[in-house]
């Protein structure tokens, strides 16, 4: 049996919405909107954001938050292991965040896999010109 804490991190699904008043950036909160799109349950979605929040301001105060901190974070959201491990491989396998050596960080893979996306479409398949994206 696996246990989610070791469960693969390599992809997650993640909506994709085509009308332009839908946009991320359109939103009155886009990190809350980010998140909606990653998580179907709006408190996972309200948690994950808050878990990336941590991130943030323990990468900026100096003192990374470490992967060991588990606990704390299971008694601030009010949840499981199981589900603070499950929205934490979400966020992995979304590109996010990383846990190397131990730490958490923000990850650009996230940023890096939609670029990749987005020209693939635009050139092989609209077979448009790199420079119109």
């Amino acid at each position: 049996m696996t246990l989610v804490k070791e469960a693969p991190r390599t992809s997650t699904s993640f909506i994709i919405r085509s009308d332009a008043n839908t946009r991320v950036t359109a939103s009155r909160d886009p990190f809350y909107e980010l998140m909606r799109r990653l998580f179907q349950d709006e408190g996972t979605a309200i948690r994950g954001q808050r878990f990336l929040e941590i991130i943030i301001e323990r990468e900026e105060s100096g003192s990374p938050m470490q992967t060991n901190e588990w606990r704390q974070m299971l008694d601030e959201f009010g949840i499981s292991r199981s589900s603070f491990y499950a929205m934490r491989n979400k966020l992995l396998g979304a590109g996010m965040i990383t846990n190397k050596k131990g730490v958490y960080r923000l990850s650009g893979q996230f940023s890096k896999d939609l670029i990749d996306i987005a020209r693939w479409w635009w050139v092989a398949v609209l077979r448009r010109d790199l420079g119109g994206l």
